[in-house]
Order: structure tokens, then sequence, then C-alpha cells
């Protein structure tokens, strides 16, 4: 360090001595000897001042969103931490308690795409934590003017969503740039509504570009920025510096709450097909395998003499999906799918999750050391609402590394849960196959009991199938509320189940009616 240090006072002093001789400062003599080199690492001319002129023009179509919703929310009795994500920890869980449904409102950001009104915005946004049931929304302009929205389509696994408003006059609109070119250290703005304030601006540069965060879905791959993003911000536009959408602001990672300068948001390349498709009314089609997956962390890798960081572990493989039909079993390490390679940035939830269903692709693994080819027909990706159903009864993780563990979308009018004290979906081969039930069997299987009902007391609980009630087959709920509502019609004090649980024949269970 001293050597360095000393030639390097060497070279400033010659720099100094040699002004005196030209007349140029040191530094501009330094900048005329290397000016080619200077000119690969100096920002190019342009280098925003000032972003004044930039926010004047886009942040006109830049839109507050609020909602009114009905949320359909556990309650668990004597558990202080109900309704929230440390139930668990306490037993609570979903398995007790009466649903109950509470008014809540939602408040986001979002911005126009088109002149005749065309909104795009976060789903979380408009449906909190996706299981919100919507009863208005509302768009509200820089300028103050109010206007009434229709949903026009939202896609859960994507966390977009498509509004619509109508006015008298054109709206400003911006439009999605290419995010393919984006570079860190790039200048961006995020326009949005942090806090409910009115519109905000905050700058920053691209920190990090496809970054995942680890939660294993299949668009787990944002651009990451040092742009201030709080709540609020959902949903609204982050811009380049020619005025272009290259991301939409979804998420953030703080230990307090608050912007810590690490922002995510979706980028175009991924956000601009599927806003085209929801504006059209199309359906939103993704390639799916039927697997559980497990990220190849240090301790893996090394257990199977691999490279780190470099595939991803097949955990288990659904019996009749597509990765079972081509042979991927428990214990495979897939490496490449269509020639990609599978890497923490390029997960094989996305890679997959792009493949249009139909597509015959091969897959390249490692089985007990060996490497191998496989040939897969991608099948089609379920809702949704199907994968957090079916995953409802399966908890530690979901189908190709997704994580559903949200209580189902509300079935019926509720008079199942008022008068049974309990919840039911249809079941479905997925979750048949979960409860071990046999192939065909149909009915209803519980989702949570009330523990203080006359259902909780005699035992029945989630994961139970009811095949019948008062000798008829019921598949789905609106057919069990139809049961209930004719026993209370011939003022009957209690409904006939036939119930089915895990391993054990059914049997016949009177539930008193409430």
């Amino acid at each position: 360090m001293r050597y360095a240090y000393g030639v390097t006072s060497a070279l400033l002093l010659g720099g100094a001595a040699l002004s005196l001789v030209t007349g140029l400062p040191a530094g501009a003599q330094v900048a005329q000897n290397d000016a080619q080199q200077m000119q690969q690492v100096v920002p190019r001319a342009g280098a925003p001042a000032s972003f004044a002129d930039l926010t004047a023009q886009l942040q006109p179509a830049v839109v507050n969103i609020s909602t009114r919703q009905r949320v359909r929310v556990q309650q668990q009795d004597g558990n202080p931490f109900a309704g929230t994500p440390f139930a668990d920890l306490f037993g609570g869980g979903q398995g007790g308690g009466t649903p109950q449904t509470r008014e809540a409102q939602s408040l986001g950001s979002g911005f126009l795409i088109s002149a005749d009104g065309y909104v795009v915005t976060n789903n979380h946004v408009i449906a909190a934590d996706g299981q919100g049931e919507i009863e208005s929304i509302t768009v509200k302009l820089t300028d103050g003017t109010e206007f009434p929205a229709k949903l026009i389509g939202r896609d859960p696994a994507s966390d977009l969503a498509v509004l619509k408003i109508s006015g008298t006059k054109p709206f400003p609109f911006v439009k999605f740039g290419d995010s393919r070119g984006v570079r860190v250290g790039d200048w961006v703005i995020a326009i949005g509504q942090p806090f409910g304030l009115g519109g905000t601006v905050t700058a920053g540069i691209i920190s990090a570009v496809y970054r995942a965060t680890g939660s294993g879905t299949a668009y787990d791959r944002y651009l990451q920025t040092d742009a201030a993003i709080n709540r609020g911000n959902s949903g609204g536009p982050m811009f380049d510096m020619r005025g272009n959408v290259i991301g939409i602001n979804n998420a953030i990672f703080s230990p307090t709450g608050g912007s810590v300068g690490i922002g995510f948001a979706i980028p175009a390349e991924t956000a601009a097909p599927i806003v085209e498709k929801l504006k059209a009314g199309q359906a939103i089609e993704r390639g799916y395998l039927g697997v559980r997956l497990q990220p190849l962390g240090e301790d893996l890798a090394d257990s199977l003499g691999i490279p780190h960081n470099r595939g991803e572990f097949i955990q288990a493989v659904e019996p009749t999906g597509a990765a079972a039909k081509a042979g991927i079993q428990g214990g495979d390490v897939i490496l490449k799918v269509n020639g990609k390679e599978v890497s923490p940035e390029q997960t094989l939830s996305y890679i997959v999750a792009n493949t249009p269903p139909g597509t015959r692709v091969p897959i390249e693994l490692i089985r007990n050391g060996q490497r191998m080819t496989v040939q897969v027909t991608v099948a089609r990706r379920p809702s949704e609402d199907e994968l957090a159903q079916a995953q409802s009864f399966d908890q530690p993780q979901g189908q190709d590394g997704d994580q559903y563990n949200r209580p189902p979308q509300k079935q019926g009018e509720g008079l199942v849960e008022q008068s049974l004290g309990l919840s039911a979906i249809p079941l479905t081969p997925a979750i048949a196959r979960q409860l071990g039930a046999g192939e065909g069997t149909r009915g209803l299987v519980i989702t949570a009991v009330d523990q203080s009902s006359d259902a909780g007391q005699k035992g029945l609980q989630r994961g139970d199938i009811v095949l019948s009630a008062n000798y008829t087959e019921v598949t789905t709920v609106a057919q069990l509320e139809g049961i209930v509502r004719a026993a209370k019609a011939q003022t009957r004090n209690a409904v006939l189940l036939r119930v089915q649980r895990r391993g054990q024949p059914p049997i016949y269970m009177p539930v008193r009616l409430r």
C-alpha cells in the first residue's frame, strides 16, 4: 500500500508540474490525454439535472385507486392473534372459528395506458390478499376528478389487473417500454400515491435486473430499484428517462414497513402481454409440470455432489401430471428446460409458466448422478383458486414451487357456516388425491369448523368429506344450503350428514342446526 500511494503521489506531482508549463489545469490535462478512455465511463450527456420536465409530462397519467370490498376472515375463538399471520403459531390455524366477513378498503396507484380510459394496477390493490369481494372501485386523477371504474380483468399469478373508466374527453396516458434493455445503474423515477398522499415522485437507479425474491412463484423475477417505494405505491409505474413504463411497482423489502431502498417492480416485458390479454378478455394460459420444488442450496448440492445454485430439486411429482407422464421422479435435479438453464435468476417455475401449454420440450436432468434428457408435453396451469383449494390441504409447499396457504374463495351464501358451523368447498380430483380418497369420490370437503358448534363438538374437522346430507348426495355448497333450508322449513333441528375421513369408512352423523 505504501508503494501504491507513493506512485500516486508522484503522478499527481508530475501533473501539477506539467500544468505550470502548459497553462492547463492538471485535471484537464489528464482528461485530454485519456479522452477516449474517459468517454467509456463518464455518464453520457443528458444525465438529468432535474426530473421536473419529465414528471410534468408523465404525472397526469398516474392515478389513485381506492376500493371498498368485503373480505372473508376466519374468527378464531380465544386467539388474540386471530386474522393475523401469527394465528397459526398459537394453534388456531384455519381449523376453528366461524367464518365472518368484514368491510375493507384498499388504496394504491395505477396508470392510464390509453386515451379511452384503460388503467393498469396490481391485483392486490383491488382485492385484499386476493380474497376480497369487490363492491366498488374509484379512480382519481391528479386534478382530483374521480371516476367509477369497472374491473375488466385480473390475474392473481402475476399480480396484475386492468380497469376501465369513461369520460367525456380523452385521458392522458403512457406507454410500456422495453425492459429487456434495462441495465444496472440506469436512472428511473417512480410515481405513485404512498400513504394516501397525492401524486409523489421518487428517483433512483436500477439496482438489479431479474431479481428473484425467493418466493418460488412463476413470476418471481423483478427489477430492483433504490427509488423510494412505500405503501400505496403498489400498481404505480416506474419510468425510464424516455418516459416509458419499464416496470410496475409491486413490493418492497423492509424490516420496518417503510422504504429502505430495496423496491421491486414487475418488468414491462412480463406485464405488457398479460395486460393486453386482460384487456381483450382472453384467458391467461401458462405452462405447468405438476412438481414440488426445492432450490438447490449449498447443503443439498453438496449431498448430491453437484454445483451450487444451478438447477432445482424435485421433491415430489403429481401422479397424473405432465412431469410424471414424462418419467420425471422425486429426487431428480432439473438443469435445463428447452435449452434454458435453470438458475436463481431464471427459475424452473418461470421457464415453465412462460411455455405455452401443449408444447413438447426437452428437459435435462440428473438422476442418481447420471445426466439424461426427457421429453415433456407441458400441461395447462390450473387457476389460482384451483391451486389454492388443492394446497389448502397440503401446507408445506405449493405446486411448481408456489406457496398457496390462503383460504379459498367464499362458497355459497353463508347458510352452511351460519347453520352448521362449518365451511366447505367442492371436492376436486386434486384434493381427493391429497386426502387419500378413492377415485370417483364425490362430495364436499370441510375447510374449517367452529369448535363451539355441534359439528365441532362431535369431532368434525378440516379435511373430512361430506358425501350426503339427509340421504341426498351433495357436490356443491348450494345443494347443501338447499337441504339445510328445507330442514328448517320442516322445523327439523338437525341434518344427517354422511362423512368420510381419511383411512376410515363413511359414517352417518347428525349435526344440530344453529
